[in-house]
């Protein structure tokens, strides 16, 4: 950081009611009982750090798609400082010593705070409960993400126990039996261009199942990339009944439908991209506060695994080095949603629901700043984006973590 650009954060202490400063020579903005204060000077914003609580960082097991190191390069080139890595690798974190393989590798090669899950079922297969009191203390929470919990006795088992652990079930919520080979919604598109679809009932189904359960035994429940409209219902409803219950979406659900499929692997994630109604409803849920948070599901893949088109492709994007740009591009720039919005679904929301902790993390950007995106310069291995080319807004210049700058522009 130059000592112009200091002396214009520091020199700029106009902030709101309960604002207060966490860095010994940078005045941020903290959110608190009475909301955020975001602090803006001419050029520069100051954000607390992100937070995503759903990224894919392949290691151990998959390291050619990415690594700890990696993803953290990639998230804090994003304004991230806290991520949550989901369970697909292999060994899957399902016992105390394949957790402790994975925590060995964060511990050794993270530079921001990355706080793994351990896995619902022994080796994601929905057969049986992993060792969930086992892995309890050193795991962030519990999912299957990447696969759904197939048999509701086992969710029940698994929710009872995380209840009497004190720990979240995050849910990625998916009915096998619905699928029938889908991997585009199930729309106009995979009509027109003979594709096979995946049809809204299978995400909000299983939700529905869950809800119930949750009713049932009192767990702290979370869904993962919500997509559909109904999803969205069910949700308002079950918070309306006051059940434990938050959930998360990502950008490309927010910005994008089928309308806008590509025949390109970079077009492809699951849950899919679903029609515009999905999509409105999805804002509004955001606008309302159904939707508390939102995720990237950071996904790389190698460029070889997203050539194969939407119907060989793996599913996944990338999306740690984007979301802020495009949320901002589109939704605040567009008077969609406030800043003060935007910053409560990136950073404060999932600090508050997950209980992790913001410290001395924050984030400097230019909102100003004009570009496209640019899967070359990403820092993550993984390039697929269906935002590439895309024209957006602001410009990360610099990301500290505990006190440490860990991106600089």
């Amino acid at each position: 950081m130059t000592e112009q650009l200091k002396a214009k954060i520091v020199n700029t202490a106009t902030m709101g009611t309960g604002a207060q400063a966490f860095c010994s020579d940078v005045v941020a903005h903290l959110y608190s009982d009475s909301g955020i204060a975001v602090f803006n000077s001419p050029e520069y914003v100051i954000f607390p750090g992100f937070c995503d609580v759903h990224v894919h960082f392949r290691e151990p097991g998959f390291s050619y798609k990415e690594t700890v190191e990696t993803g953290c390069k990639a998230a804090a080139h994003g304004g991230y400082t806290a991520v949550c890595t989901m369970p697909n690798l292999n060994p899957v974190p399902d016992s105390v010593e394949h957790l402790k393989e994975q925590k060995d590798i964060i511990e050794r090669d993270a530079f921001i705070h990355v706080y793994p899950y351990a896995s619902i079922t022994v080796g994601q297969k929905g057969e049986c409960l992993a060792d969930l009191e086992g892995m309890s203390e050193d795991c962030f929470a519990y999912s299957d993400d990447g696969r759904g919990v197939q048999s509701e006795e086992l969710m029940r088992q698994a929710m009872l126990e995380a209840k009497r652990l004190g720990k979240t079930i995050v849910a990625h919520c998916e009915d096998n039996a619905l699928l029938f080979g889908g991997y585009i919604h199930d729309g106009d598109y995979a009509k027109e261009h003979n594709h096979k679809g995946i049809c809204s009932e299978s995400e909000w189904k299983p939700i529905e199942r869950d809800l119930r359960l949750v009713k049932e035994t009192g767990c702290k429940y979370h869904v993962c990339h919500i997509s559909a409209k109904e999803s969205v219902e069910l949700i308002r409803k079950a918070k309306a009944e006051g059940l434990d219950v938050t959930c998360e979406t990502g950008p490309h659900y927010l910005v994008l439908d089928d309308n806008d499929l590509e025949e390109s692997g970079s077009f492809k994630m699951n849950p899919p991209l679903r029609s515009e109604a999905d999509r409105l409803a999805l804002i509004e849920g955001i606008k309302d506060g159904t939707i508390d948070m939102l995720a990237t599901d950071h996904a790389p893949h190698s460029a070889e695994e997203k050539s194969r088109g939407l119907a060989g492709s793996a599913f996944g994007i990338v999306g740690l080095e984007t979301a802020f740009q495009i949320m901002y591009t589109n939704l605040v720039k567009t008077g969609v949603i406030t800043l003060e919005k935007l910053i409560e679904l990136l950073a404060v929301n999932p600090r508050k629901r997950f209980n992790i902790p913001l410290g001395t993390d924050y984030t400097v950007w230019r909102l100003d700043a004009e570009s496209t995106v640019n899967p070359d310069e990403f820092l993550s291995k993984g390039k697929a984006t269906p935002f590439a080319g895309m024209p957006v807004n602001g410009e990360c210049v610099l990301t500290v973590c505990d006190g440490k700058v860990v991106y600089k522009k």
